[in-house]
């Protein structure tokens, strides 16, 4: 089977993903995968932990307490409480419900509290469980009745120690109550605490949970609003001795004792509590804000709050008795990960005290494991000290001056005084322990704005929960997880994994976020999963046997027990407090015991021993040398304290070992130090006999005894082999050489040099002999040099240079070798080879320069083994050549082609690659190249996980090639098993065994969700079964009939899909077609002939294939005789239907002929127009091109003029053609337009009657619009009216925008307001239809922001392409005929304006000159069929192609007059006395109509006096006046005669190719236009793009959308379709031109085109397509990859945080300040609010927010005030 394997990345699948697999060289393999019996892969690594007690709930488990005097464990769960002893065994549990209650009823403790709505059985949730050992009490808090607590009693937790309220109190209040979240999915933290008074007070955060949460019930009243009043955090009376005060606020004013968000912005401000926790005298919470998680992803939302406690004596006898809550909160967000990478939700929290590596030092550290959207999850570490840091300088920043980094949290009921300003020098008077706890002037709760940023440390997939502990100066981190396991990671000192273990847990249930180490013994930790409780042992160290395993194994519990020879923990070794009695992982191998003999080998009576290591202290134990079971020796200990002690052993008499066996000389004994009986460190040595030595070889007895390893010697004169040496013998021999002097001494110069090894050897008659026989006194031989390598070498030097020769010298101290006046050094000297010659211009290229030009590929996996290919110059050069990676060292590399090794850093980028030569450091650039190490692929599933036998029985364990089909799946074919089995699957990557993409490996355990370290399971299952329908194995079939059979397959466990199965019937390819997982049909396409006998049905499935029928051909006679006489009845009538055919026939046939030779001569005519179109337009562009002037060449439109166009397109057209008509004025450049005037770019005044009041009220009216509230009712009041139509609410829209143009952020926070309000009506119905049309007050206010976000973007980087576009479409209309009247014309891309006619026209340069323009004569190229309108048209575009078409004059205002060669002048004019007719209408006159001759001069002058007696052109009466063609031609076709319409118009649909022939024209401009749309200049990026996406996609993940269709088509409305659409269809918005209809229809098409180039949607186009679709219907596909391409792009880019964003917008309302009239924007706005004021005053007043700040009555002021009526005003007021 083919096995499909999905790769997943991190924020993103990145081509990167794949290009360990892609670098590869083409003949080399791609990946692999390897398969491997399961039975084989059973290593598992050694566990750590191991779960030494359990205990069961059957309820799910909320909260957990360790009692630290009684180790009693106080357990929570769903209805239940239970008391459990050291071993987890029940002593005493209560049952806490279900209860009766009702989420709007309050407690029933609560006296006179009765309730309407029906109660119900709920259960209980425990939210709180804390001890009080001082007062014996437990603290148990549930979700029922309001979140109600009871006091219970310590030693019987079923009994209830307190009772509260007491019988017949009357004095409670629902505060005292209502203490923890009511709800189970709401959090509730809390702890204890003592005040410096001695009174037990609680601190307790729980989140809000009343109206307008996700908690509240829906269906409520307004009455049931009374729980609102509950504080998110709160310190309360917890003294059991004073009832009447238990659980109140017991600080007056009691406000300043809890910690309470405002009503109108709980929904802003949704904290989920996850701990709380004592450090010092502090207290700290740390919480989530949830109502931030929809918004931004990439923004932290974790927040740890701090809170000064009382829990030390009053600094002053004078001051106040107890610190206010609020005057010391503060709070700072927390940040996991950096930009693009950040952990946005805090799930678990551990303060520990981390010490230093010298274990003196000590650092308080807080552990937190976040997570983000996609289960990804990290630990990271903050320091205590940066808080305290941070805080101080928060509080100080506060006191000097107005900070952005810290502000008061108005958001809180105690926040709402002043703010931070300057308060002088007072902070120089402030204490430090008023800098931490806050001050009198500092007052307010506080909040820092930046946050404090950590990096991960350590990311897996689903932690839940953290505990530190710091193990003999080792920080060891325990992470829970989701998914059921427990970790245990081993920090070193700079906070990087050493080491790690994993141990799953009973039943894989997650895990809770508190985990607590057992306070009597930290070897011991609890954790709770949902319904366990388990006391899990911290280390298993009885599982290594040896020191060296022990100290390796990395775990820091685990050490050594020297003394009793076994890896223990320390508390658990006898003696492990003595010194070197237990030896820890910090201490290293080198202490393990270890032995060391001297001498080795002896023949003497004693041996001394060296114990390595750390030894304990032996005196007072018996220490003893043992030689075997029952035999030892006392030791003598010499040194008795210090890291290594020596001892010594008495050896054993020489009769008690073991003879020496025959034919040895020698014997092994072994010897064990045994202290207290407990053997701690062994080894052995030898015993020899020399005697013995000589005597095993008795021929070379001398050889033997001097060569053995052992100190013997020969002793000459009696031919022995003794040990020793004595006074008597003095003759006795150690060592002993024997040379031949004619063995390797070749030439002279090495027979020489023997001398230095005291060889008495010389050189004489060629030959080297013993001076003792030489015959002749030696002398000096010539030195012959034969050849020298390398040949050249780098210019630094230090190249090896072997220099081949006879008689070179005889040692390297006498032989010099120099290249010119350079010495050099002969390192090395090699036997001679033959003779041979040195060529002496060889060294001329001795020195050269290398260089790199291309290294290939230059990136890969960070897994390396990527094989890179280094080409350059001169690389072959030297005699040693290296590649150096990064840090990696030298790699030696064949022809420079090497493998990259693996990256050194865990998340490392670039490294260079330099060629070295001659072990050289690299210091040239041009050796050198970088090389990029990206992210590993990484694994995530295989699929299918079953494949079948395929009865083929081959090895089971091999590789597969595998091929890459996409960025993020790759196939590899399954091989065949001979057995039913399950199988692992393992990947190759660049021949490297891919094990993840990890800053360090993972352990074997698997985790559910987390990649599996590239190993996979897959099953084999028996083979499928196939049968036909009724099982039979002969099947007949007649031939010449359609065959079909149906198979049915077997039940099986594969998840076989279609495309795996195929059916063969003998040659013949089956068609298959499912019906259901087991039934298929196979039909054969074409008939089977008799004479093919029988066929076999063969079905295959990947390597599986099967025989299971044969089909037998054939058939009756009868069938046959039936089958000849219809054949010959068939045959008579095709006969007569021939006949019929060639009659009729012969005259289509003529016509068809002429059809065919009118075809051949339109697509030679088609051809050669695109040739030569193509051409003519590409110098045309380029002239063009060089003849702009890129600053004022482009017309563009000034950006009021931009926005009002956009703004108000209709009025554009309508309203202000009629209202603002521009003005012309003459100067010397001919006559220019006025600039147009817009009614919102004039000064507003008001009448002089009502000035003051109408002023004023206009000044109230914009100060309401700036409420938020206000503004949004007010938007939502006006769309409810039915009479409210669309075009209203545009214009509402770009007034409003006008109206707050100068404070876009604000604006912009409205209109995202509003969108939201969208987006939650749309998504109940249909939410891929949102943002598609524009019928909404909120869309129309996107379109605008858009255009003034875009603007610049537009002018800067898409103006250019989009200008060259219009010219080139205006330009490539204007080469051929246009229609005057209906518009037609041969060039262009809309159907519905293509000139279906041959036309003959030929091009005309014409000179003309401009009276009073102040210019030559221009050369002006028109076509022959233009009419005098068109011509006049084509001088204008020339004389002022470089102004604004608003300043051009017009055509109908000149006059255009022809000077013949006679000086004679005629006027020219579209209809005179000389015009024709033609089909009864009046043609217009042209140029070749006057024939006018090639090069004819023409004069051009504004007229006098404006004739408008014919008026446009365009605007003709075409049932009297014709150009080109006659209007309706298809209509009048038929009333023509057959030879007229075949001569003047045949097949006008062939004329369509027209259309081909513009767009590939066209395409390059069209192509530069969407590039520059659909691109992101890294110098301008789209900020508003950027942010506005987010923001969708916020809202979708917000809403569990996760279509991508859905966002895609969001992104679309928002963005194409609203705003570059309308540009494309727009130019004139943008640009000072004249769009002609003919322009308008082209441009259509071109927006036609970027619409479908943006929809999800694939187009089904065919022969009946409109041509507008099938013109771009190639291209759209590659347009498609661009959209996608872009939005890809724009969610890979950095965040923006709404700081920036505000920035960005604040910036826009700067630069185009003052531009517009606001007042009568708001003017205009009034008149809606007066015109709906009734349904506005009615909804401001159903508002609560809106009616408790007086809206509505400044509203009825604000009408008031316009329309004069100060009565109303004041009787409203």
């Amino acid at each position: 089977r083919v096995l499909r394997l999905n790769i997943y990345e991190a924020k993103g699948a990145r081509k990167a993903a794949l290009d360990g697999f892609e670098c590869q060289k083409p003949e080399r393999s791609i990946a692999a995968l390897l398969l491997g019996a399961l039975a084989l892969e059973t290593r598992r690594s050694a566990s750590a932990l191991r779960v030494q007690q359990a205990f069961a709930s059957p309820n799910r488990t909320n909260n957990f307490a360790v009692d630290p005097v009684s180790r009693t464990v106080y357990l929570a769960a769903v209805n239940a409480v239970y008391q459990l002893n050291g071993t987890l065994a029940v002593e005493a549990e209560e049952r806490t419900g279900p209860v009766e209650d009702n989420l709007l009823c309050h407690a029933p403790q609560l006296p006179q509290a009765p309730c309407e709505h029906p109660k119900s059985l709920t259960d209980n949730h425990n939210k709180l469980l804390k001890l009080d050992r001082e007062q014996g009490v437990v603290l148990v808090c549930g979700s029922v009745y309001q979140g109600f607590c009871e006091l219970r009693k310590m030693g019987n937790i079923s009994e209830i120690a307190v009772e509260f309220p007491h019988q017949g109190e009357k004095t409670v209040f629902p505060s005292m109550l209502n203490v923890a979240a009511n709800h189970p999915n709401a959090s509730t933290v809390g702890l204890i605490f003592k005040s410096h008074g001695g009174s037990t007070r609680l601190l307790v955060g729980a989140t809000y949970t009343g109206a307008g949460t996700q908690f509240f019930p829906k269906n409520h009243s307004k009455e049931d609003l009374r729980f609102e009043n509950t504080p998110e955090i709160a310190i309360r009376s917890l003294n059991v001795k004073d009832l009447s005060r238990l659980f109140t606020y017991d600080i007056n004013p009691s406000e300043d004792n809890v910690f309470k968000i405002k009503q109108d912005v709980k929904t802003k401000n949704k904290l989920n509590f996850v701990h709380a926790f004592m450090l010092k005298t502090y207290s700290y919470i740390a919480f989530n804000n949830d109502a931030k998680m929809g918004h931004k992803e990439s923004q932290p939302n974790s927040v740890l709050a701090r809170i000064c406690l009382d829990t030390e004596n009053p600094r002053k006898p004078s001051g106040p008795e107890s610190r206010k809550l609020t005057e010391s909160y503060i709070q700072m967000p927390l940040q996991c990960g950096s930009s693009g990478n950040i952990y946005n939700r805090l799930l678990s929290v551990y303060p520990a005290e981390i010490r230093a590596a010298d274990g003196r030092s000590a650092e308080p550290y807080l552990f937190a494991v976040f997570s983000k959207a996609d289960r990804k999850s990290a630990l990271c570490a903050f320091k205590f000290g940066d808080v305290d840091e941070e805080i101080r300088q928060g509080r100080r920043s506060c006191s000097n001056s107005p900070s952005s980094d810290v502000q008061v949290l108005d958001s809180v009921i105690q926040g709402s005084g002043a703010a931070c300003v300057q308060k002088g020098k007072l902070v120089v008077s402030l204490q430090p322990d008023q800098l931490d706890c806050g001050a009198a002037h500092l007052q307010h709760p506080l909040a820092l704005r930046r946050p404090l940023r950590a990096v991960p440390l350590v990311e897996y997939t689903g932690l839940s929960s953290v505990a530190v502990d710091n193990v003999h100066n080792h920080t060891v981190v325990f992470l829970g997880t989701s998914s059921g396991r427990l970790r245990k990671l081993t920090l070193r000192p700079d906070m990087t994994v050493a080491h790690q273990w994993t141990l799953k847990l009973p039943a894989g249930e997650a895990v809770h976020h508190i985990m607590t180490f057992d306070p009597n013994d930290s070897n011991f930790l609890y954790v709770m999963t949902s319904h366990h409780m388990l006391r899990v042992r911290v280390a298993d160290c009885d599982q290594w046997r040896s020191c060296g395993d022990c100290l390796g194994a990395g775990d820091a519990h685990c050490g050594w027990c020297t003394l009793e020879n076994r890896c223990t923990i320390q508390k658990e070794c006898a003696q492990g407090l003595q010194a070197r009695s237990w030896v820890g992982m910090g201490e290293g191998l080198k202490q393990c015991l270890t032995m060391t003999l001297t001498p080795p080998e002896i023949s003497i009576t004693n041996v001394g021993i060296l114990i390595n290591g750390s030894v304990a202290d032996l005196v007072g134990s018996r220490v003893e040398c043992e030689y075997g079971p029952g035999v030892s020796t006392a030791v003598t200990v010499h040194l008795g304290y210090g890291p290594a002690q020596i001892q010594t052993c008495p050896l054993l008499p020489r009769e008690d070992y073991r003879p020496i066996p025959p034919g040895t000389d020698h014997l092994s004994v072994s010897v064990a130090i045994k202290v207290n009986g407990t053997s701690v460190v062994s080894g052995s040595f030898v015993i020899y006999d020399c005697e013995r030595t000589g005597a095993i070889h008795p021929k070379t007895p001398c050889v033997s005894c001097l060569s053995t390893k052992w100190k013997c010697y020969w002793d000459p004169d009696n031919h022995l082999c003794v040990s020793s040496k004595n006074e008597s013998n003095t003759n006795l021999l150690e060592v002993m050489e024997v040379y031949n002097c004619a063995v390797g001494s070749s030439d002279c110069s090495q027979c020489r040099g023997r001398e230095d090894k005291g060889h008495l050897c010389g050189w004489c008659e060629n030959s080297c002999r013993p001076r003792d026989r030489l015959s002749a006194r030696p002398g000096s031989v010539p030195a012959l040099f034969y050849q020298i390598s390398p040949l050249s070498g780098p210019l630094e030097g230090g190249t090896l240079l072997t220099v081949h020769g006879r008689n070179l010298g005889w040692r390297s101290e006498v032989v010099t070798v120099s290249i010119g006046d350079v010495p050099l050094m002969l390192c090395v000297t090699f036997p001679p080879r033959g003779p041979r010659v040195i060529n002496p211009n060889a060294l001329s290229s001795l020195t050269q320069v290398p260089k790199l030009l291309s290294l290939e590929p230059t990136k890969g996996p960070r897994a390396g083994g990527t094989v890179v290919v280094i080409r350059g110059q001169n690389l072959d050069i030297g005699s040693q050549v290296g590649v150096r990676v990064g840090a990696n060292g030298t790699l030696e590399c064949e022809t420079i082609e090497c493998t990259m090794p693996a990256a050194l850093q865990a998340h490392g980028d670039s490294v260079t690659v330099c060629v070295e030569f001659e072990n050289l450091p690299c210091q040239s650039e041009e050796r050198s190249a970088v090389y990029t190490y990206e992210k590993n692929p990484t694994v995530s599933f295989i699929h299918p996980k079953k494949s079948y036998l395929s009865f083929t029985l081959t090895p089971l364990a091999l590789l597969q090639r595998c091929a890459v089909v996409s960025s993020s799946t790759i196939t590899c074919p399954s091989p065949a098993s001979s057995q039913s089995q399950q199988t692992s699957v393992q990947f190759f990557l660049n021949g490297l065994l891919y094990t993840g993409d990890r800053p360090f490996a993972y352990d074997s355990e698997e985790e559910e969700g987390e990649p599996h370290k590239g190993r996979f399971l897959l099953e084999y299952v028996e083979d499928p079964q196939f049968f036909t329908a009724s099982k039979e194995k002969l099947i007949k079939h007649h031939p010449g009939e359609p065959l079909t059979l149906i198979i049915n397959k077997g039940p099986s466990d594969l998840e076989l899909v279609p495309e795996e199965y195929s059916v063969m019937i003998g040659s013949h390819p089956c068609n298959i077609s499912f019906h259901n997982d087991q039934l298929f049909h196979c039909t054969i396409s074409g008939l089977l002939g008799p004479n093919e006998g029988e066929l076999p049905v063969t079905v295959q499935v990947g390597n599986f294939r099967h025989t299971i029928a044969k089909v037998q051909l054939g058939g009756s006679e009868l069938a046959i005789v039936v089958s000849i006489v219809v054949c010959c009845v068939l045959l008579l009538l095709c006969t007569v239907a021939l006949v019929v055919y060639c009659t009729k026939s012969r005259r289509a046939e003529r016509y068809w002929q002429k059809t065919l030779l009118q075809m051949e001569e339109m697509e030679s005519q088609i051809r050669d127009e695109i040739r030569k179109g193509f051409a003519e337009l590409q110098t045309d562009m380029t002239d063009l091109t060089k003849e702009l002037n890129r600053s004022q060449g482009i017309p563009f439109l000034e950006y009021k003029q931009f926005v009002t166009r956009t703004f108000f397109p209709k009025m554009c057209s309508d309203y202000e053609r009629s209202l603002v008509q521009p003005a012309y004025k003459n100067d010397g450049l001919g006559p220019r337009a006025l600039p147009e005037t817009h009614p919102l770019l004039q000064d507003w005044k008001a009448t002089d009657a009502t000035r003051p009041n109408v002023e004023e009220g206009i000044t109230l009216f914009s100060t309401l619009l700036n409420n938020k509230h206000f503004l949004v009712t007010f938007v939502h009041a006006l769309e409810q009216q039915k009479d409210f139509a669309v075009r209203d609410r545009c214009s509402l829209a770009s007034l409003l925008t006008i109206a707050l143009h100068g404070k876009l952020e604000y604006y912009t926070s409205i209109m995202k307001d509003l969108l939201v309000d969208l987006i939650d009506a749309s998504a109940s119905k249909n939410p891929k239809l949102m943002l598609r049309r524009t019928e909404s007050v909120v869309e129309k206010m996107l379109t605008n922001w858009m255009s003034i976000c875009m603007y610049s973007y537009l002018k800067e980087t898409v103006g250019e392409p989009f200008f060259l576009l219009l010219c080139a479409i205006r330009q490539q209309i204007n080469k051929g005929s246009i229609d005057a009247i209906t518009g037609k014309a041969r060039y262009t891309l809309n159907e519905e304006w293509l000139l279906r006619e041959n036309i003959e026209a030929k091009p005309q340069n014409m000179s003309v000159s401009f009276q009073g323009c102040g210019m030559d004569s221009l050369p002006v190229r028109v076509m022959n069929t233009d009419t005098v309108c068109q011509v006049k048209e084509k001088i204008l575009e020339a004389f002022y192609k470089n102004l604004p078409f608003s300043q051009w004059p017009r055509a109908e205002d000149v006059d255009l007059e022809w000077f013949d060669s006679g000086s004679n002048s005629k006027l020219l004019q579209d209809l005179d006395n000389s015009s024709v007719m033609e089909d009864g209408r009046k043609k217009l006159n042209t140029v070749f109509h006057y024939q006018i001759p090639e090069g004819a001069s023409l004069a051009m002058s504004m007229k006098d006096k404006r004739d408008n007696t014919l008026g446009r052109v365009k605007d003709l009466d075409t049932e009297k006046y014709v150009h080109l063609v006659l209007p309706h031609d298809d209509l009048m076709e038929n009333k023509r005669s057959h030879r007229q319409s075949h001569r003047k118009k045949v097949l006008p649909e062939i004329y369509l190719t027209r259309l081909l022939s513009t767009k590939g024209t066209l395409q390059k401009f069209l192509d530069d236009l969407f590039q520059a749309i659909l691109s992101i200049p890294p110098e301008r990026p789209p900020l508003a793009i950027k942010y506005f996406f987010d923001f969708l996609e916020e809202q979708a993940d917000k809403r569990g959308i996760t279509d991508p269709d859905t966002l895609h088509i969001w992104k679309t409305n928002s963005l194409p379709l609203r705003f570059w659409v309308n540009i494309l269809k727009n130019p004139q918005f943008v640009f000072d031109i004249d769009k002609t209809d003919h322009m308008d229809a082209c441009l259509s098409v071109i927006a036609q085109a970027f619409i479908d180039a943006c929809s999800v949607s694939d187009l089904q186009l065919g022969k009946d397509s409109p041509t507008n679709k099938l013109l771009y219907a190639k291209e759209i596909p590659e347009y498609k990859k661009r959209v996608q391409c872009y939005y890809q792009q724009i969610q890979d880019m950095a965040p923006l945080s709404e700081q920036e964003m505000n920035a960005h917008l604040a910036e826009e309302s700067r630069k185009h300040r003052n531009e517009f009239n606001t007042n009568l924007a708001l003017t205009e706005i009034y008149k809606y609010a007066k015109r709906y004021r009734h349904q506005v005053v009615t909804a401001l007043e159903s508002n609560p927010t809106a009616r408790r700040t007086q809206l509505h009555h400044k509203f009825e002021q604000v009408i008031a005030l316009v329309e004069d009526n100060i009565y109303e005003c004041c009787s409203e007021a």
